[in-house]
Formats: structure tokens, sequence, C-alpha cells
């Protein structure tokens, strides 16, 4: 659905959700300066990671949004744009009702319901909305994964104008998650390796359905956690919300909404080439020869020591127990038909929380003979807080295939026999991402007002907005020296300074595990304490806007904002927007406006992996800018046809770029990374005879993007054709048929966010996050 909204750029594809979106003039990538709402309140917070919470369904009548300019003022962390669900409207005069039953060829099966109702007429009314469904995800996928969202609400109408609404949302939704998965590079060219799909492919499968991960004891008692990738991502939300609006006078009113969303997110998610990057995909002859061209040099050597016989080194299928040598060459060269083995991080990433958020204000507007004002003022307050537990992510080593399998490297003798394992369940080290475990809250406050001012032709609008977050960040740490000397804790020195004194312990794995021996900690290990970052920092987001109106068919505006995203204890993010335009619209053929914008970033932040230690987190800051026109325009040459187009052409560049506060050379006038420079889409809409429905086709184009911030692996251009038609088959029953990517285009939406910020594809592969190929599909709606 954002993808329809002009001037949103969006990465869809890694499944239903987490998926990145960004606006006109800022970095593709995450979620950052766009702001979700539903009837006029954050879905969440910090905005991004909001689309785990909400799924749009028929109690949603439609969506407005805003880019820029207010956005930034009335609400937070949203200065790049504001997109807002508005809910249906109760029925307070006869029941109605709306089902819905979807269906695509990939497997989705979902049922939509909808109904309201009068309980008192005119005075008390209700609704109830939502969804079940049960999907494997757009990729192949052994496992089904269900779920659904309810939302219920009762509305009071007062006698004198104004209502108080409660409503109250419960769900439970599990869904697929999509990484990255390898490529090959043809001349510049993304093209698939044999045996893994690059339209439909998951590495993912029946493999990866349960793994125990040694963890730390402070983590859990038993010393283990299991990724569970036939879960997938599995979210609960409960919610609950008052709004009231009570006018005072003709020209005052009040307003006060507030909701408290309590959250769960169980997230298993598999991330092949996490932190190895494309070195970590090589054939299995290279894998299993010691080296440095071995990716598991450094495991194949304490293995040898461990296991002082070894003649060679093999691998095992956990799924069949084939046992392959390095000396099969040729059976290792075929294997899946490519030959290669690679390693996936398993993500388990456990977050549990809440977040209140609350707006209380008032709204005066007045119409004298020659102008009126609207004038709005009020405090917004949120108080949020966040646990996570991502401790115990593992790489296992498995083949590059659909459903892909896991493999054991084993120690083998002259004749082949397995004498020692090297790895457990695959996996060939554990805490890859470091400790993992973290809480978070934010505690904020805003005070704002915005006024519309209107004389004759020409209107005038400002706003500003002072908020002050008081955050905390209680990160996890290692153990300590105290700690490592009580025995009970099985802890062990694994670094040392110059003098020979431990700087770093590790716990022990549990007895029992397979290659205790071979690696006998569980990495980078959680110690049970915390430290304590708190930090209040403060900012002024403004806005000032002018519009005229020429002739009543033709106008100009300009505006100004200066904005900011809020991230936790970590620095803020400021950004500045100019634009100014033109629209026109002669009669019915044309209806068109033409933006020129800037958009200015002041220290831009987010924190990656590091790929030469993904234990550690690196913090990315950079100055960025961009120069663009923006294009929409509706062609109507007849009434019943018509070409719908929208464009952005910019050129984003980076400045200034810091890793950890120290500035990096040679990222000057590069591109941002996974931002176009070009990105369009033309709809043409042909509306069947006699009100029977339409007809649509459309064509979207994204412009090259780089990987990197280094600009070393540029990802191509690519177009993808839908087509579409809804039928009116009575008066309350509509079928739709939706065919996407027809002619199954190749795009890469992304490469590996995890390897860092200088990426290249010297070995003629490399890893990159597409989109899939053609799906179809549609629905049938009743209304009652």
């Amino acid at each position: 659905m954002l993808e329809l909204v002009p001037g949103i750029f969006v990465e869809g594809t890694a499944g239903e959700l987490s998926n990145n979106y960004s606006v006109r003039g800022l970095q593709g990538g995450g979620q950052r300066f766009v702001q979700l709402e539903e009837d006029g309140l954050p879905i969440i917070y910090q905005g991004g990671g909001a689309d785990f919470f909400f799924t749009q369904d028929l109690s949603i009548d439609r969506l407005e949004a805003v880019k820029g300019g207010s956005s930034g003022v009335l609400t937070v962390n949203g200065a790049g744009a504001t997109i807002n669900f508005i809910s249906r409207a109760a029925n307070f005069e006869r029941p109605e009702a709306i089902a819905r039953f979807t269906a695509y060829d990939y497997g989705l099966r979902r049922g939509d319901g909808y109904v309201s109702a009068p309980i008192i007429k005119d005075k008390l009314a209700f609704t109830i909305g939502g969804f079940f469904q049960t999907s494997p995800g757009v990729r192949s996928n052994p496992f089904n994964y269900d779920g659904y969202r309810l939302k219920g609400s009762l509305e009071y109408r007062f006698d004198d104008g104004g209502f108080v609404r409660l409503t109250g949302r419960i769900g439970d939704f599990k869904t697929a998650y999509y990484a990255t998965q390898p490529y090959a590079n043809n001349n510049g060219q993304p093209g698939g390796i044999p045996g893994l799909d690059t339209q439909f492919g998951n590495i993912g499968g029946t493999a990866f359905s349960r793994i125990s991960v040694p963890v730390s004891t402070f983590v859990d008692p038993s010393g283990f956690r299991d990724f569970n990738y036939s879960q997938g991502v599995r979210v609960k939300t409960q919610q609950l919300r008052i709004d009231v609006q009570k006018p005072l006078t003709d020209s005052i009113e009040l307003f006060a909404h507030a909701r408290y969303l309590g959250l769960k997110t169980d997230f298993n998610g598999l991330f092949p080439g996490s932190g190895t990057g494309n070195a970590g995909l090589a054939s299995a002859v290279t894998y299993l020869t010691p080296g440095a061209t071995s990716p598991i040099n450094d495991l194949l050597t304490r293995g040898a020591a461990v296991f002082p016989t070894t003649a060679r080194f093999g691998i095992r299928n956990l799924r069949t127990n084939v046992v392959l040598g390095s000396n099969q060459v040729a059976a290792l060269n075929a294997l899946n038909g490519n030959g290669f083995l690679q390693q996936t991080t398993l993500n388990h990433d456990y977050q549990t929380g809440f977040d209140f958020g609350s707006n209380f204000g008032g709204r005066w507007e007045y119409q004298g003979a020659v102008f009126k004002n609207s004038l709005t003022l009020g405090v917004l307050y949120y108080n949020v807080g966040r646990y996570q537990n991502q401790s115990a992510t593992s790489a296992v080593v498995n083949d590059v295939k659909n459903n892909s399998d896991i493999y054991d490297v084993v120690a083998l003798d002259a004749n082949n026999n397995v004498i020692g394992t090297l790895t457990d369940n695959g996996q060939i080290s554990y805490g890859n991402w470091g400790a993992g475990i973290r809480r978070r809250t934010d505690s904020s406050v805003s005070v704002y007002a915005n006024d519309e001012f209107q004389i004759g032709d020409l209107r005038i609008d400002g706003g500003i907005r002072w908020e002050s977050d008081d955050a905390r960040f209680l990160d996890g740490q290692p153990p300590t020296a105290a700690q490592a000397a009580n025995p009970a804790n099985r802890l062990v020195a694994t670094a040392f300074n110059a003098q020979g004194q431990p700087t770093e312990f590790q716990q022990l794995v549990q007895p029992g595990v397979a290659n205790a021996l071979v690696v006998p900690t569980v990495g980078s290990t959680f110690g049970g304490t915390f430290a304590d970052t708190r930090r209040t920092q403060d900012r002024i987001a403004w806005t000032v806007g002018v519009n005229y109106l020429i002739r009543p068919n033709l106008s100009v505006y300009a505006r100004y904002a200066d904005g900011f995203q809020t991230n936790n204890t970590d620095p803020i993010t400021g950004i500045e927007l100019y634009e100014g335009g033109v629209r026109y619209e002669y009669r019915r053929l044309l209806s068109a406006s033409v933006t020129v914008f800037q958009t200015n970033f002041r220290n831009q932040f987010y924190n990656f992996i590091d790929p030469t230690n993904p234990t550690i987190q690196t913090a990315f800051q950079a100055d960025l800018s961009t120069f663009g026109v923006e294009v929409d325009a509706l062609i109507r040459p007849v009434r019943w046809w018509s070409v719908d187009f929208f464009g952005v052409f910019q050129d984003p560049t980076l400045n200034n770029l810091r890793l950890n506060g120290q500035r990096q050379q040679g990222f000057d006038g590069n591109r941002p990374e996974r931002t176009p420079s070009t990105l369009f889409t033309v709809t043409s809409t042909f509306q069947l005879p006699r009100k029977l429905g339409e007809f649509y086709g459309r064509y979207k184009y994204i412009g090259r993007i780089f990987a990197d911030s280094g600009n070393g692996i540029a990802l191509p251009a690519y177009g993808v054709t839908s087509f579409g038609v809804s039928v009116n088959l009575t008066e309350r029953l509509q079928a739709s048929f939706n065919v996407d990517n027809v002619f199954n285009e190749l795009g890469l939406t992304e490469g590996n966010p995890r390897q860092g910020q200088r990426q290249n594809a010297a070995s003629g592969f490399f890893y990159a996050r597409g989109i899939v190929g053609p799906t179809f599909g549609g629905s049938v709606t009743m209304r009652f």
C-alpha cells in the first residue's frame, strides 16, 4: 500500500514486515524520518519497525500522507513524512458488514471481516474488524505461518457535539522473513547460482527448524537458547486506546488521544553471508583445505590440534548423514550443481516492551470578513521501554540451494572414517553479534503549535515543536574478573593485555556439546550486569510554508522545514527540507505538480555490524544532501481512461562520513547506499463500461543503487510491470485479480548491509536481497 503513496520509496523484499521505506531526498534503507500512524497517533514512538505491529485490514477506510512540513511538527520522529491510516467510521444509523477472502498462488489464504452497528441510534455504536491468515511467504518454504489481528471500538456521541471512543486491539501474528542470498556477478549484471532460484529461492527450510544454541547461563540457566525457523517471526500485541473530542464553543475544540501498546516479538531470521560477506561463499574444497583461503581455517587449525591423527577434513550432511572428504573433489564440486558452501547466521531476537503515546490539546478556528485562521496547540507525551535478548547468534555451515542442508565439519582418518566433530549441529561459532542483552527507555515530552492563516488567495502556515527526550540505555556487559574467580560460573580468560593480564572472559559451553574441545566457549558472554547510559536531549522542529493561488487552476508554493529524529541516547539526527513548486489543472485533461527540493541531513546516524569483528557495533555518522525534482501528473484524455505519473529525480551525495567518530577518507561525494537517483511509476487505468469496474497496468522503475557507502557494488536499475482488474459483479459483490512482476524481472533492493561500508564482488559473487518473480492472486468482497 505504501508504494502507492507518491514520493515513498519502498524496499518490500523482507516479507510482510521489517521492510524498508523512505521518502524523497532521504537515504534508502531502514524507516528513518517516516512515521506510520493510526488515527493520528504513531503506531510506535520511534517509528522504525512500526510494520511489526500494524497490518491494514477492512477496519481501515483510507490513508492520508503528509510529506515534510507540518509532519515533523504535529508528530514525533516524522520529519520526512507521516502516513496516517484512518479507521472506518462507526455506523450510528444501521448495521453494516464487509467480508473478504484473499488468495495468492504462493499459498496466502486470508479472511477479513468488518461489522458496525448502532447500539443506541445516533448515540452509541460499535465496530469490530480484523483478519486471519495463513501463508508460507512469497519465497519457497516448507512451513506455513498463521496469525490474526482484531480491533474493536465503542463510540459515544455527545448531545452538543464531539465524542468519546474506546478502542481495543489484540493480535498474534507469524510470518516469514527474508534477508540476503548469494548472486552471481555477470559483467555487472546479477544472475543466479545453480541450485538457488533468484526469484523464489530460499535457503531456509527444515534443516533450520529448531537448533539449540549454547549461551551464557546468565541469559538462560540451561545454557541453551533455541532458534526456531519453523516459527518465523511472531508478534503478539495488546493495545487499549481512548479518543475524546469535545467542542467548548463554536470556534474552540478540545481533544485528547492516548494509547497503550504491549508488545512481544520473537524474531527467528536467517542471515546468509552476515559478517563473513562474500569471503564466506567458497567452494566446499576450499572450505576443507587448511590455509589462508579457507573461510574456516581457524576452526580447522583447532580441530587438527584436538584430533592430531586427522588425515583430512570433511563434511557430514545433518539430514542424510552422508560424509564427503576433502579428497572427494568431484563429489564436492558437484554439490547442488555449484559446489559452494557458505556461512549463515542464526539471529534469534526476542523483544518485549510497552509503548504509551498521547496527544492533548485544543484547536481555535476563526473566520472573519477577509481572512480565516486555525490555531492548534498541544502536548505530546510518550513513555516507552524495550527489552531485547539477541544473545546466542551463531553461524552454521550450509550449502547453497533451496531448502539448504546444514553440515558438520568433521575430522577424518585416511579411510574417511569420522574421528572427531569440529562443529555442533553445523555451528562453527557462538555469540557472533555480541552479548545481545539490552534495555532501552524513552520518556518524551513535546509542546507544539501550528497555525494556518488565509487571506484571499494567500495561505500561510507555520508550526513549531519543542521536544525533550529523557533516554536510558542499559547494555549487557561481559563477565568480570571477580565473577571468573568463582568456579561455579565456569568462566575462562580469552583475551589478555600486553602485561599478560586477562581482559575478556567467556563461559564454557555445557557438558555434552559435541565439539566442546574445538569450540569450548559460548563466545561473547553476558555476565549479568549492565553499562548504564542516561542522556536527556532536546531539540526544536519548525516549519513555515506559503501557497498563493494565482488563478483557480494555478498556484505556487514554497516551504522550509527543520526537523529531527531522536535515537535514544545516541545523537539526534537533524534534517532540513527546502521545497518550492507549482500546481496546475487544465479542465479534466491535466492535473499536475512539479516540486524542486533540497534535503540536508546533519549527523545521519545508525549502528551496523563490524564485518571484521561482528561482536562489535560500529557507529555510522555522515552528512547527506539531496537536490531533486518531484513530478506528479494525472492525465485524463477521456472520462474512461487516465494515466498517472509520479517520479523523483534526485542527486544524493554523501559527506563527512565518520565511523565510531573517526573521519573516513574516500567517501565524500559518493552516493548514499541504497538510494536511487531516479524512480518513477506510471499507472494507466481504464474504467469498464456501465460502472462494472476498472482495469489497470502499472510500471515501476527503480534506478541504480549502491550496496555500500564506498560505492563498490552497484545494483542495476530495474522495472516491474503489474496488471490488475476489479469487477463489480453486483452492487454488493466485487472481485479483483492482480498479477505482479509479469515479465519476471530480477531486481535487487539492497546488498549485504552487514558487510560494512566498503564492498566488492571481485570473486564474481555477492550477497543481495531481491524482489520475487511473478505472483498472482485476488480477492472476493461482499458487503452486507
